[in-house]
């Protein structure tokens, strides 16, 4: 099965680096995305730009693809099965959840001349970079590239209320699945509570594991498309 890899904020497909070829082995066909303002030099990228790259990759896909969406990517892998009910096989959300229809996308940090550079590593300390040592957050943080203002703060529109029977499932990393299911059922993702086909997988790491991870990361992959 074809699986999009949407990497979150700051982070281009390189991200995906140590999962490809674990995938791969797995006899899947991982498809790491650059997107538009992050890897491209498109700096005056738009979210719909984005989406639009991430739809191209859906219909390119031979078959129905498993997208996958990291952190705030999520909601990027979320409006993929908006805009293509019918293309898209499963979500996977790793360390996310879908924004709602008439939200930002992502203005969660300082906007610097048009840009919302990586804030580095003191707004994620304790569960989220626990188990990332040294070298992997210098790594990390050479390779981060700011997300551009009109991404970070584009409006997310939902249109296509099929996107609800579409499978779904909520990788949790630096959280537990109990805690997601709390949170949802709390009222705190609106979209995941309406989801038809709705499961829940943990995964031992911190809210990165395609860097500290990447093998157990591929086989949660795998197992989700179901082989």
């Amino acid at each position: 099965m074809d699986i999009l890899l949407i990497a979150g904020l700051w982070l281009d497909g390189s991200a995906w680096d140590d999962v490809v070829p674990e995938l791969t082995a797995l006899g899947h066909r991982p498809v790491p995305l650059t997107l538009p303002g992050q890897g491209d030099g498109a700096a005056s990228a738009t979210l719909d730009d984005q989406l639009e790259a991430v739809l191209a990759a859906v219909d390119a896909a031979p078959g129905k693809p498993l997208v996958v969406g990291h952190s705030a990517a999520s909601t990027l892998a979320w409006l993929a099965a908006d805009a293509r009910p019918g293309k898209v096989a499963k979500v996977a959300l790793i360390g996310g959840f879908p924004a709602d229809d008439g939200q930002a996308y992502a203005a969660y940090f300082a906007i610097e001349d048009g840009a919302m550079p990586f804030p580095g590593w003191e707004p994620f300390e304790g569960a989220d970079a626990a188990d990332l040592d040294q070298q992997t957050r210098d790594r990390l943080a050479s390779a981060t590239i700011p997300v551009p203002e009109a991404v970070a703060k584009g409006v997310v529109r939902l249109t296509d209320e099929r996107r609800f029977d579409v499978p779904v499932v909520v990788v949790c990393p630096e959280f537990t699945p109990a805690q997601a299911k709390e949170w949802i059922a709390a009222g705190e993702s609106p979209e995941l509570a309406r989801a038809t086909h709705l499961a829940y997988v943990d995964i031992d790491s911190g809210h990165w594991p395609m860097a500290s991870r990447p093998r157990e990361l591929a086989q949660v992959l795998a197992e989700i498309t179901g082989s």
